[in-house]
């Protein structure tokens, strides 16, 4: 998100407690197609990922880069346009990075061969990060308190329905169009988020609000954040989390197309009823938190996801139960990821309250960085069954070996309201 902490005291009045009704449910639904550019970007073409290794004449282990290379810029796009958009304001990095974002998409969709997809994916990945770390960025502008995680979570549905749209939507057009004709669509879109972002969200950063100094206090943020062992182990746990989930992503068009026969539009309902499972947990974690401390709901959150991925993977190396046993445990690893994704950045965030949009931005790139790094190995152990499933037990094991030998939960303190911490990390 931003590079310094610019939200005011909760008591303070905030711009966001003026406004109506209407106005916030405007503000809602600018905000909210702002968040979809990165699902949509990253989920709409992976119902054609088998049919771009066929037309490009290329390995599903390199058309998962392409997959990659969109995590890459996302991730580098947290770090940039964070600090960024707190030195000039919001407005300007939006509208650059959405009209890269439209740029990109419409080469994507003219691109000759794998290596340029691949390259463009990476420029793709940053426009969108625009778009998302602003939004996040106006909601701190505008709102503190109740009404910040309020909004919040409001806005955790359009983050939750956009990936099970997005390869449903993605398989829908590919009824009428190729492969390439995902990214014109993804390029129309960014067209109608930058009249959107141009014309009904106003610059929520005053100049006396915004940083000063150059990049030199970010690098001191980042430094500090980086020598609190506890915080560390926290953003490997979210980003390992979130690793277990990329293999899913980055995995389940060729396992469930090729090994188990499902057709395009098939896969974008079997691949959105998973996606139920993690919108369902992150849904319930606020109903959670009034009853358990993040600590423990992260604990068991962990225990349970490694059990249910070692089945998976018991599963996809037999055969046995057949598709349905392999949806159902991977349904299980979804919605453990879905209640540890909300709750580690957390309890990472109270730690650091002085600095939790660099705190933030650090997160936000750990979590697509990781991701990036586990899609391909998908593709590298075979793109089948086990190979996915073996990433998927690898993250989440991962993550709860990390969250005890390095993060201790036991030692964890949480100085702030865990409800709104939760839902507003998430």
């Amino acid at each position: 998100m931003s590079g310094v902490d610019t939200a005011a005291p909760p008591a303070a009045l905030m711009p966001g407690d003026l406004m109506s009704r209407r106005q916030r449910l405007r503000l809602i639904l600018v905000l909210g197609s702002l968040i979809a550019v990165g699902p949509l970007t990253i989920d709409m073409y992976l119902p054609a990922l088998p049919s771009i290794v066929d037309d490009l004449g290329t390995t599903s282990a390199a058309v998962q880069l392409t997959l990659t290379g969109t995590l890459i810029g996302l991730a580098l796009g947290q770090l940039l346009i964070g600090p960024l958009s707190d030195a000039v304001g919001r407005r300007t990095p939006l509208i650059a990075g959405t009209a890269l974002h439209i740029v990109a998409s419409v080469c994507c969709a003219l691109a000759p061969n794998i290596t340029v997809l691949g390259a463009l994916r990476v420029v793709q990945g940053l426009g969108a990060a625009a778009a998302a770390v602003i939004a996040m960025a106006v909601v701190r502008d505008l709102f503190s308190g109740k009404a910040f995680a309020q909004l919040l979570s409001r806005l955790l549905l359009v983050m939750g329905a956009a990936p099970i749209l997005a390869p449903t939507l993605g398989s829908e057009l590919l009824r009428w169009t190729q492969w390439r004709g995902v990214f014109a669509a993804l390029a129309v879109f960014g067209v109608l988020l930058l009249l959107i972002a141009m014309l009904g969200l106003p610059e929520t950063l005053p100049p006396l609000r915004r940083q000063r100094g150059g990049v030199l206090p970010t690098v001191r943020l980042y430094g500090s954040l980086l020598r609190d062992r506890a915080f560390v182990g926290l953003v490997l746990v979210a980003g390992l989390a979130m690793a277990a989930l990329f293999a899913y992503v980055g995995g389940s068009s060729f396992v469930l197309q090729e090994r188990y026969g499902l057709d395009e539009q098939q896969f974008g309902l079997a691949f959105g009823a998973g996606a139920v499972g993690l919108i369902a947990a992150t849904q319930g974690n606020v109903r959670l938190l009034r009853r358990w401390s993040p600590q423990r709901i992260l604990v068991t959150a962990l225990i349970v996801g490694s059990a249910a991925s070692l089945m998976l993977l018991g599963l996809a190396a037999t055969g046995i139960g057949g598709l349905p046993a392999l949806l159902a445990s991977l349904w299980v690893v979804l919605a453990a990821a879905g209640l540890a994704l909300p709750n580690a950045p957390a309890l990472a965030l109270t730690r650091h309250g002085e600095a939790a949009g660099t705190a933030s931005a650090l997160l936000g790139a750990v979590q697509f960085g990781i991701g990036a790094v586990a899609a391909p190995l998908v593709g590298v152990f075979g793109t089948g069954a086990v190979a996915m499933a073996l990433v998927i037990a690898g993250g989440m094991v991962s993550a709860l070996v990390v969250l005890f030998v390095v993060v201790r939960p036991g030692q964890l303190a949480v100085p702030e309201p865990v409800e709104a911490m939760a839902v507003a990390a998430h």
